[in-house]
Formats: C-alpha cells, sequence, structure tokens
C-alpha cells in the first residue's frame, strides 16, 4: 500500500429526479449524498473498509444546481489519525442543459462552477482496518 493519501472522483448528470424545488433547483442535500459517496471510497482505498462518516467540519453551498446539470466531485484524504480521517470535498458544475436552444441542447462549460466545498472526517475502528499505514 502506497504512503500517499489518496483521492477519488465522480462525474455525474444530474437528472429530473434529483429536481426538488421549483425550477428544477437541485437540494443541496444531493451534493451531500455525492460527498457521502466520496468519503466512502476514500476509506475503501486507505483501509479496505467503508468507514463510518462522522462529521462535517464546514459545508458551503457556492452556487445552485439544476437538473440536467454536469457535475464533477472531487475527494482528497488529507489527515489520517489512528481511526479518523480527514477529507476535503469540491463539487463543479461542468456542464449544464441548453433548453432554451432546443429540448436536447447541452454544453459543457468553458470555465466549471464552484457549486460546494466541504471538509468531513471518516472514522475506521481500528480492527476494520485492512491495510497497514
Amino acid at each position: 500500500m502506497s504512503d500517499e493519501l489518496p483521492t477519488a472522483f465522480i462525474r455525474l448528470r444530474l437528472g429530473p429526479e434529483d429536481a426538488h424545488y421549483g425550477g428544477g433547483l437541485v437540494a443541496g442535500a444531493t451534493q451531500l449524498k455525492i460527498i457521502g459517496d466520496l468519503i466512502t471510497e476514500l476509506a475503501m482505498r486507505y483501509d479496505g473498509d467503508e468507514g463510518l462518516f462522522r462529521a462535517y467540519e464546514s459545508v458551503e453551498f457556492l452556487a445552485p444546481l439544476y437538473a440536467g446539470d454536469w457535475i464533477e466531485a472531487k475527494g482528497r484524504m488529507v489527515r489520517d489519525g489512528n481511526t479518523s480521517r480527514t477529507c476535503e470535498f469540491e463539487v463543479w458544475k461542468v456542464g449544464q442543459a441548453r433548453p432554451d436552444i432546443s429540448p436536447s441542447a447541452a454544453e459543457f462549460l468553458e470555465e466549471p462552477i464552484l457549486t460546494c466545498r466541504a471538509i468531513g472526517t471518516t472514522v475506521v475502528p481500528k480492527e476494520h482496518q485492512r491495510f497497514p499505514h
């Protein structure tokens, strides 16, 4: 196992099922669910165990997301303790639907938009850690 702390990446399109508010607005909780998947992957890569998301140190919602948007979510472990792992996350809007042009028009953005930034900690009990550190 490498001594380097792991990173994780997810790219996906938000669909109509993700819209929670008027105008196709997506709830911030959707981004937190994606961050939950990232922190699980980070724990799996580092410890061979899914761990348990313990707490958020901070969460900032910086721009809205809508059904039809394409996003990229990135996570990286920045600190490892005996059982805790602190991770940083960013969610970027990289593309969007363009219904003003046609029902199926879409485009990727020239400049991605940071929509969420967060720091969180996961815990992997010592007896569940499968890799030496």
